[in-house]
C-alpha cells in the first residue's frame, strides 16, 4: 500500500517534477551514461531523452513542450518517472520475497536448537541439585568465551569470526535460556524457551518488510547520486555487507560478555550459574536497534536486487545504465552473500542474543500462553509455597 500511495504521488506531481530545470551543462555531466557528443540528442538520467520536447505520460499521453527555458533542462523528465513507476513495482516484488525467504530460512536454522530445548527439559529433573558447587571456569559456556581479563581485542576478533560461520553452541543456548528464565519466568525450568524465541522472532519480523519513510529518502538520493562512473550502486551494496558484519559482530560480542561477566565475579559458585540480562550490553542500552538496523541492511540489500532487475529488463544488461560487467557481477556476489549470512547466521543470533535484555516480549509470551513473572510470584503466594500455579502447569 506504502509503494502504490508512492507511486501514485508521483502520478499526481508529474507534471511539476518534470517543470524543475537545471543548467544544460550540468545535465550533460548529471547522467548515468556518459553524453554522446555525436548524437543531437542527449541521454537521460535514466537513458532516455532528457532534453526531447516530447515525452510520454503514464498513459501514453503526448505532452506540451518543455516549460524550461533555452540553455536549460528538466531535472527530472515525465519519462524518466514514467520508468520509476516500474522500479517501485519490481522494488515491492522483491523486498517483500527478499525478506520472507531470508526470515524463513532464520527459522530453519533456528529450528534446530529444539533438539537443545528438548535435551534440558528431559534432564531437568536429574540435575536439579541447588546445593552443588561450580567451577565456573571449568564450564563450557566460560571456557568457549572467556579468553582472560586483558583479551577485550581478541574477544571482538574471535565474535567477528564467529559470526561468520554462525557458531551458537549448546552451552550457549542453555546458559541464555537459564538466564532469561531466572529474570522473567521466576526460575520455572519447563519453561519452553525455544517457543518463546520463535513467537518474537516472528513478532519482530513482522516489522521488517516495511520501508520506513528515512529509506525512501535513501533511495531517492541514490536514484539521484547515479552518475556515470561513479558506480553508486556498487557502494550502496557494500554498505549491508560491513553493517552486517558489525552487527553480527556485536551479537556474538553480547554473549561473550555475558560468559566474562560471570567469569571476572565468580570463581565457584553453589548452585546454578545465573546469567544476568541487561540493556546495557547493546548499543544505546537498545536491544530494538539491532533490529532497525537489520531492516536497513534487508532494505538495502532488496533495493540493489530491485535495480539490477530494474535496469536488466527495461535497458539490458550491456546497456550503459546496468554499468560496466565487472562492477554488476562484484555487485551480486555481494548481495548474494549477505543474503546468506544474514539467513544462517545474523538472523538466528539476533533471534537468541536480544532475549538477554532488561524485559521481555509481551506478545510472544501471551502467544506461549505464559504470564510474567511478578503474576506467577503473586499466584504462589496466595496459594502456598509448595503451590503450581495454572499457567506452569499448562506449560509443563
Amino acid at each position: 500500500m506504502l509503494l502504490g500511495f508512492v507511486s501514485l504521488l508521483l502520478a499526481v506531481f508529474q507534471d511539476e517534477i518534470a517543470s524543475k530545470c537545471i543548467p544544460e551543462n550540468m545535465a550533460k555531466k548529471w547522467i548515468p551514461c556518459h553524453y554522446d557528443k555525436s548524437t543531437s540528442k542527449a541521454t537521460s538520467h535514466l537513458q532516455i531523452s532528457l532534453f526531447s520536447n516530447v515525452g510520454r505520460r503514464l498513459l501514453a499521453e503526448e505532452v506540451a513542450a518543455s516549460s524550461c527555458p533555452t540553455g536549460k533542462a528538466p531535472f527530472v523528465s515525465v519519462g524518466v518517472l514514467h520508468h520509476l513507476h516500474y522500479l517501485i513495482f519490481i522494488l515491492a516484488i522483491v523486498h517483500v520475497v527478499s525478506c520472507t525467504v531470508t526470515v524463513l530460512l532464520g527459522e530453519v536454522k533456528i529450528s534446530q536448537w529444539r533438539k537443545w530445548e528438548e535435551s534440558i527439559r528431559k534432564q531437568i529433573d536429574f540435575n536439579n541439585d541447588s546445593n552443588r558447587i561450580i567451577d565456573v571456569r571449568s564450564l563450557t559456556f566460560i571456557k568457549e568465551r572467556f579468553e582472560g581479563v586483558d583479551a577485550e581485542k581478541r574477544n571482538y576478533i574471535m565474535s567477528f569470526f564467529k559470526h561468520l560461520s554462525g557458531i551458537v553452541t549448546k552451552a550457549d543456548y542453555t546458559a541464555m535460556r537459564l538466564g532469561f528464565i531466572l529474570t522473567h519466568c521466576n526460575a520455572n525450568q519447563r519453561f519452553n524457551f525455544h517457543k518463546y524465541m520463535v513467537y518474537a522472532y516472528e513478532a519482530d519480523f513482522q516489522k521488517v518488510v516495511s520501508i520506513s519513510w528515512f529509506l525512501w529518502i535513501f533511495v531517492v538520493i541514490s536514484l539521484t547520486l547515479n552518475v556515470a562512473s561513479w558506480n553508486i550502486y556498487l557502494w550502496i551494496s557494500i554498505i549491508p555487507l560491513i553493517l552486517l558484519l558489525v552487527v553480527g559482530t556485536k551479537l556474538e560480542q553480547v554473549i561473550t560478555e555475558l560468559a566474562v561477566y560471570v567469569a571476572q565475579r565468580h570463581t565457584v559458585i553453589v548452585g546454578e550459574v545465573r546469567i544476568q540480562p541487561s540493556d546495557e550490553y547493546f548499543w544505546f542500552s537498545k536491544p530494538k536497534f539491532v533490529l532497525c538496523l537489520i531492516h536497513v541492511i534487508l532494505f538495502l540489500n532488496s533495493f540493489g536486487f530491485a535495480v539490477f532487475f530494474w535496469t536488466l529488463l527495461k535497458f539490458g544488461f550491456h546497456s550503459c545504465v546496468m554499468g560496466e560487467a565487472k562492477y554488476v557481477i562484484v555487485r551480486i556476489i555481494v548481495m548474494v552473500v549477505v543474503q546468506t549470512i544474514c539467513s544462517y547466521s545474523t538472523l538466528p543470533l539476533y533471534a537468541i542474543v536480544t532475549q538477554m535484555g532488561s524485559s521481555y516480549n509481551e506478545e510472544a509470551m501471551k502467544r506461549h500462553g505464559y504470564v510474567s513473572s511478578n503474576r506467577v510470584t503473586e499466584d504462589r503466594i496466595l496459594q502456598g509455597p509448595n503451590a503450581t500455579t495454572s499457567v506452569e502447569m499448562t506449560n509443563q
